[in-house]
């Protein structure tokens, strides 16, 4: 990450290990690791359960038949469910990783800290690119994954 006046933090991966190690402990190389627990977990959850959710509905429905467009179509509703759940958790995650030693005790100081500064939007900020990276991603896992799980079956 680069410095506010442009010049960078670290030189490199084992400069930062280096330096957090010696800066904040080897506890500093760990900061931020349950709130990155957290979102991944929401995010998992979310993606997989929505995706079989539209799948079925789309189907049950019979708007789609299980093919490529109905895949597509789960997948990118899944990526959409998947950042509206997560967004908070990704943003406080960040802002707590990114922070000063000692600018927030934890990950929940740093959400009031965020509500009090920016209100309840403050934790959608940077929402359309993370919707178009999981988006996008849900969209090449579950595709492939159908195509994998048809190919074995056939």
């Amino acid at each position: 990450g680069a410095l506010v006046d442009g010049s960078r933090r670290y030189n490199g991966t084992v400069d930062a290990y280096r330096t957090i190690a010696r800066e904040e402990g080897v506890r500093g190389l760990w900061r931020g690791m349950m709130p990155n627990i957290a979102r991944n977990a929401i995010i998992n959850c979310s993606e997989l359960v929505t995706y079989d959710l539209i799948k079925e509905t789309l189907l049950r429905a019979q708007l789609m038949t299980d093919n490529l467009p109905c895949h597509f179509v789960a997948a990118f509703g899944a990526g959409f469910c998947a950042t509206v759940v997560a967004s908070p958790v990704d943003v406080v995650k960040t802002r707590y990783m990114n922070a000063g030693p000692g600018q927030y005790r934890n990950a929940l100081s740093c959400l009031l800290a965020l509500l009090v500064q920016d209100g309840l939007t403050g934790l959608y900020k940077g929402f359309t690119p993370s919707f178009l990276r999981l988006g996008s991603w849900n969209v090449v896992m579950f595709v492939a994954y159908e195509q994998q799980r048809a190919a074995v079956l056939a």
